[in-house]
Order: C-alpha cells, then structure tokens, then sequence
C-alpha cells in the first residue's frame, strides 16, 4: 500500500473530523486516524530534530532542541488530544 498524497490524507482528515462532531463513528476509526495524525505530527519533529543533531557534530544547542522534541513528544501523548486553539487535524 502506497502513502496517500497530501491531499488524500488532508480529505481523510476532514472527513474523520466530521465523523467525530456527529458522533457517526461507531468503530473508532476516525479517533484513532485523528490522534495518530496528532502524534505523527510530534513524532516528525522529534525525527527533525534528531536529524538536525547529528549533522551538527552532536552540537549543545542541537541536543536541547532535540530534549525539546521529545518532551513535547511526551507530553501530547499525556494529553492524548490538541490543546485549547490547536489545529489538531490539518497543517
């Protein structure tokens, strides 16, 4: 199975946004597309980041950014979901 395009997954979104506000989503799957949206999105930063470090010779400031990436990492997952005035579902 290939990757959807962007506009594929931007359409799949959408939609499971939808399925939620109605409450039309009686196996879940629309919540689970939502919050491993919502995690990948964290986890792409932290892979950034990590990148970012080691092409900078294991800088200082590199290093933090990457602790940075991985707090915030941890603390979405704690949350589970978007915080108040968070686009949770679309870039």
């Amino acid at each position: 199975m290939g990757k959807p395009s962007d506009e594929e997954l931007k359409t799949a979104l959408t939609e499971a946004a939808r399925m939620r506000e109605q409450g039309d989503d009686p196996r879940f799957l629309a919540k689970c597309l939502l919050n491993l949206n919502y995690r990948m999105r964290y986890l792409e930063h932290v892979r950034q980041a990590a990148e970012s470090y080691l092409h900078s010779g294991l800088a200082e400031h590199n290093h933090a950014m990457l602790i940075r990436a991985i707090d915030a990492c941890r603390q979405a997952e704690i949350r589970g979901g978007p915080e108040e005035g968070e686009d949770p579902w679309l870039e």
